[in-house]
């Protein structure tokens, strides 16, 4: 989402994008070798990471804080133990505060957001990129939801979300989200055909219990013992967790945005476990190409997006998982109501042109209102 934001607003200011030298959220090892390119028109400045993740030694601090045993004074060790610890990004902000007039932040969990919001406050706008996650109870990140001079939400609920935990009502907004680009040429049975498929449902992104992914293998296998057939459940991302060995789970890792895009064409429906989303690009997607969806509505966004596109289902237990997927698989006319609906809600909300109308009417906005 960044990126394309970086790449669609340069026709408008000169964009420049500051990050890390990682790629990898987990281990934040540094992969990128040069300080400074250009992509796609965009100056990149890229800094190394101090020091990658351990996992043990943070997994030790943040069941700490699962526990409710991290102290406030503890919350920065955690932070610089989470990743990705980049002071020298920091002080590039600091030393550079005067050379840019707007600052833009994705994602408050982060270190480079934590630190370079207090740096440039009052030209910062921030896209939380929030859920209802228990990291929000952590006092270091008041200073993100109160401080900023704008915030660019991804949804409502986002927004409600936001506001009625830290009150910051004062602080101007933009509900923005992010455009959906789908290629040309989807071919749903070009991925049957490559991967020897016929029916199944479709998970895409990051699979590890974080995401909920462990419930998502037990209602399926539980639906396929209660209702045997040939269907398959498709996985594709990258596995950060045990995928059981079972032939109708079919994990293929990463594949090519045309295998996504076609994935997604040819499945029954696209099923999102997951209980903490600030938006949901694939779900977008999904409706994009027509697809209904089968989401956790546990998580307010994915909820809100079924209800109001009235193109997919949400569930709460196994019960309402296994009714909702006989509904599904069971009438090709729902199927298509549903993905009629589905292309209406991206027609109407989620183009890139309005977003990037929204977003330069922020930035104009925090240009002009600096103290």
């Amino acid at each position: 989402m960044c990126r394309k934001m970086a790449e669609l607003m340069q026709d408008i200011y000169d964009v420049e994008v500051v990050t890390t030298k990682a790629v990898d959220y987990v281990t934040w090892n540094n992969e990128y070798e040069h300080e400074k390119e250009i992509i796609n028109g965009v100056t990149v400045r890229r800094f190394p990471v101090e020091r990658p993740r351990i996992p043990d030694q943070f997994n030790i601090i943040n069941g700490k804080f699962l526990n409710g045993h991290l102290k406030k004074s503890e919350e920065y060790l955690w932070l610089e133990e989470q990743g990705p610890y980049v002071p020298e990004l920091i002080q590039y902000i600091h030393e550079h505060s005067e050379d840019y007039a707007v600052y833009v932040f994705f994602t408050y969990l982060y270190y480079p957001t934590v630190k370079g919001v207090r740096e440039v406050k009052e030209k910062a706008i921030v896209v939380p990129c929030t859920h209802d996650e228990p990291f929000l109870k952590m006092k270091m990140f008041r200073s993100v939801f109160l401080e900023p001079r704008a915030f660019l939400f991804n949804t409502d609920e986002e927004r409600i979300l936001v506001r009625k935990k830290y009150n910051n009502y004062y602080i101007p907004y933009v509900c923005g989200g992010a455009g959906v680009d789908v290629p040309p040429n989807v071919s749903g049975n070009a991925f049957k055909k490559k991967f020897h498929l016929n029916r199944y449902i479709i998970y895409v992104g990051r699979m590890d219990e974080g995401k909920n992914c462990q419930e998502l293998f037990e209602y399926f296998q539980k639906y396929k013992k209660t209702h045997p057939s040939d269907l398959k459940l498709v996985l594709l991302g990258k596995a950060s967790m045990s995928i059981p060995e079972q032939r109708d789970i079919i994990s293929l890792g990463y594949v090519s945005d045309t295998d996504k895009f076609n994935g997604i064409a040819g499945a029954e429906f696209l099923t999102l476990p997951s209980r903490y989303e600030s938006l949901s690009l694939v779900v977008l997607e999904a409706f994009a190409l027509g697809k209904p969806v089968l989401v956790n509505g546990v998580c307010a966004v994915l909820k809100a997006h079924c209800e109001k596109s009235r193109a997919g289902f949400w569930y709460k237990g196994y019960s309402e998982f296994e009714k909702k997927t006989s509904e599904l698989l069971n009438s090709d006319t729902l199927k298509a109501e549903l993905g009629k609906n589905g292309k209406k809600y991206i027609d109407e909300n989620y183009q890139w042109e309005t977003i990037k109308r929204k977003f330069s009417d922020l930035i104009e906005y925090v240009s002009e209102n600096q103290e």
